[in-house]
Formats: structure tokens, sequence, C-alpha cells
């Protein structure tokens, strides 16, 4: 009887034991198939309410097991929301991913030379970031009195959590745009004729514009700066464009270097009001440490470099050679 015994308690701990490894297999090793990179996991959600939606998606076989390894080990399955990428993971892989608050990394990059309407249009559509800017408003954003936004953000890749508010974003890339100005504004050359950082970010805007290649930018600068220490016109086509606006067509035409606006350096003196797109690290460094030079002309030779004069009449041979292929 006793040997009987023995034999049904060894079959059902051997029983017991299969159960369980095969618990254990189940619960480590079946993949989630959810048919999607990223899962949003809510405020106050329970293990017993995403698993069942996970099968009633198809993303798992039953929440039987899991329910039991919950009980068992019930730590866990405690969930952390945020946005999680969940590829290629199996079903107890993505809950300890959850269950230790292992978020999904977003990126927002502003270009250099990007514009602030351009970022504010990829802000709208930027992946499980909460777009909360309603207007284009630098008092809203930046707290920096009535300073026009344009210029003011630094171009870099940000990185970013799901559920991250666009405006907090814009701060980010204003606060470093702010330090980055002191600093070069600290490192100027006492002899350039601008009267403020502000004035330094507008000319570095436009230097980035201008710019094919880092290595010109100082020369670039140092046109600009020749032209506003002897009285003349900057006449650079990247301002006329952006006075433009919207009704540039990608085709700058005589009729709109003769248009006033604001920005036709063409026919206002000095500086336009405001920058034109948001400048680099080399092109603030430039716009305050110029380059010493005689140069008050260049063209493009339309490899991404320039050609740089000293005379109109060497510039206008330039320009026929690089422009009008004569």
């Amino acid at each position: 009887m006793i040997r009987y015994l023995l034999f049904a308690m060894v079959l059902v701990s051997t029983i017991l034991i299969y159960i369980g490894y095969s618990l254990f297999e189940k619960v480590h090793n079946e993949p989630l198939s959810l048919g999607k990179q990223y899962v949003q996991v809510d405020s106050g959600e329970t293990f017993t309410r995403l698993c069942a939606k996970w099968q009633s998606e198809h993303a798992l076989s039953s929440c039987l097991p899991y329910k039991v390894y919950s009980k068992l080990f019930p730590s866990r399955f405690t969930l952390k929301a945020g946005v999680y990428d969940l590829s290629s993971h199996t079903v107890f892989s993505a809950i300890t991913k959850i269950n230790k608050g292992i978020k999904a990394d977003f990126t927002f990059t502003i270009i250099e030379g990007e514009s602030y309407q351009s970022i504010f249009e990829k802000l709208k559509s930027s992946e499980f970031l909460v777009f909360d800017v309603q207007e284009i408003d630098v008092n809203q954003h930046f707290q920096f009195g009535n300073a026009h936004p344009e210029g003011w953000l630094f171009p870099e890749t940000y990185h970013y959590e799901g559920g991250t508010k666009a405006s907090s974003l814009i701060a980010r890339a204003h606060g470093k745009m702010k330090r980055l100005l002191d600093e070069t504004w600290a490192q100027r050359d006492p002899k350039i004729p601008l009267n403020n950082k502000y004035e330094a970010l507008i000319l570095a805007s436009i230097i980035e514009k201008e710019s094919g290649t880092a290595a010109e930018r100082s020369t670039i600068s140092s046109v600009f700066h020749n032209r506003l220490n002897k009285g003349m016109r900057l006449q650079t086509d990247p301002t006329v464009i952006y006075g433009l606006g919207e009704r540039f067509d990608g085709d700058i035409k005589r009729v709109h270097l003769r248009e006033y606006t604001p920005y036709n350096t063409y026919r206002i003196d000095g500086l336009p009001p405001t920058p034109i797109a948001m400048p680099s690290k080399d092109a603030l460094l430039a716009a305050v440490k110029p380059k010493s030079t005689e140069y008050f002309y260049f063209v493009s030779k339309g490899n991404g470099e320039h050609h740089f004069s000293i005379t109109l009449k060497e510039h206008n041979k330039a320009v026929r050679k690089y422009i009008l292929k004569r």
C-alpha cells in the first residue's frame, strides 16, 4: 500500500513539475504578435486588462498561463505608463519591459538653416508627440518678450519619450540656442559692426543660408561685415526669399529684387528685422569672428562653393562665368 502511495506521489510530483516547466516555457518563450511596433500603456492600466486586449487581437494564445505566473510573482506584472517599442518581443519580455519602464526613444531633428514654420509643421506630425502649440507665438513658447521665434531654436536631434509636449521640445531647443548665443557673443571680435547678440543671430542665419560648405562661412561673414562697415547693402537672395514667404515658387526674379519688404536687403540698409532660419554653431561663430578679407562680393560656383571678389568688375566677370555661363 505504501509502495502505491509513494508511486502516486512521485507521479503527481512529476506531473506538477511537467506542468510547471511547460508553464515556464510558455510564459518565457511565446512570441508577442501585435502587428505594430509601438504600444501605449495608459496610467492605471493593469496586466489583466492589457493581456485580455492582446488576446482579443490574437497577439498571444491565452492569458491563463500569464495570470498564473502573475499570482506567483505579482511585482513583475505591475505596469508603468508610457509608449513602448515591443517589436520582436516575447510576451514575457514585453511585460518585463513595461514593468521596468524601458520606454521607446523618439527623435525630433531641427536641420541647420530650417525655418520656424517648417519646424512648426513637422511638430504636428511627429510620432507620439503631444502637439500643444496652437500658434506661432514666441511669448507662449519662450517667454522672451516680443521677440520673433525665427532663429531661436538650435539645430540638433532631440530625444523624447512618447507623450512629451511639443512646447517642451521647443523650450529645450530655445534654451540651447540662448546659451550658445551667449557663449559665442562673449567671444566676438570687438571690431565687428554688430550692436548686440540678436544682430549676431540675424547675421548668422543669413550666413547659414548662403554657405554650402562650413569652411567658407567665416569668409562669407567677412563679405557681409565689410559691406556693413562700408555702408553697402547686403544684397543677399535668401533674405529676399524669406520676405516673399509662400509666394516664392523656387525662382527668384528681378521683380522680387525690386519689391520692398522688410527682408529685401537689395532695398533696405543693414540687417533685416529678424533671423531668416535656424543657424548652426559654426554660423554663429562665423558671424562674430569673421575672417579678415577685402572681399565685398561672392557668387556661387554651382558646386557648393563660392567665388569671392574684391571689386564689382571682378564680381561681374565671375557672374558671367558661373551664372550666365558666358
